[in-house]
């Protein structure tokens, strides 16, 4: 199952890099590192990943730039691996699209598990081209999404998203016209203990609905902003 699941881990210490490695090998996972951001921004570019552990503070490039200029071309899975009290370094990252965080020191054992959750909500967003027959899919007038092969178009255009993205926008979708609280929809999405900032779910709707407004201003216009609350799907015009 975990066959050529490659994964790279970014840090600046060759400790941490070490210790990485040696629990995601065994998950039978293929490893490359990369000890900069400049390094890691040239790997992530010339190659697929499955997902990236990205360390935030690094010498040269740090890991937001990373990040944000992956993003601009990718939407490989990236976790950041932040030390404690750089909070808003770490709300930076949620808002240039990182997937996740992992606060330093951590357990490598949680890093892991992590992983496997991030892979197992991308492993059929067609990083590799797979196709699946599809059994599980919401269509609306402007927007479909095949959940079986996470995969969403709006007006007939494929549009790529991250996990995250696609989680948020499948959650909403799959509940027309329910209003959400930005406190229900990080439990919900993020699926476990979070450390609370609201902005994390405004940058993903924003980013989301940036995403689907280049093809399509209807469907971005399905997601509702309920003032004072939170957030809705409106499956009406």
């Amino acid at each position: 199952m975990n066959q050529q699941v490659k994964i790279l881990v970014v840090d600046d210490e060759d400790r941490i890099r070490r210790l990485l490695r040696m629990y995601l090998e065994r998950e039978n996972y293929v490893i490359e590192e990369a000890g900069d951001g400049n390094a890691a921004l040239e790997l992530a570019l010339e190659h697929d990943y499955d997902c990236i552990l990205l360390d935030l503070m690094m010498p040269g490039k740090d890991g937001i730039e990373v990040c944000n200029e992956i993003r601009e071309q990718k939407d490989t899975p990236i976790i950041m691996l932040t030390a404690k009290g750089e909070e808003s370094n770490r709300v930076q990252g949620f808002e240039v699209g990182a997937d996740d965080y992992i606060v330093k020191p951590f357990s490598p054992r949680e890093v892991v598990l992590r992983v496997k959750a991030i892979l197992r909500r991308s492993s059929q967003t067609g990083y590799k081209g797979t196709t699946a027959t599809a059994r599980d899919i919401i269509v609306y007038p402007y927007l479909s999404i095949d959940h079986d092969a996470h995969r969403v178009t709006a007006n007939g255009q494929e549009v790529n998203l991250t996990p995250k993205e696609y989680e948020l926008l499948h959650f909403l979708a799959k509940s027309p016209d329910k209003v959400f609280d930005r406190e229900q929809l990080l439990k919900e999405v993020w699926q476990y203990e979070f450390f609370g900032d609201l902005r994390t779910v405004d940058t993903h709707v924003k980013r989301l609905r940036e995403k689907l407004n280049r093809v399509s201003e209807k469907a971005a216009g399905m997601i509702v902003t309920v003032w004072g609350v939170g957030y809705k799907f409106e499956a009406n015009e």
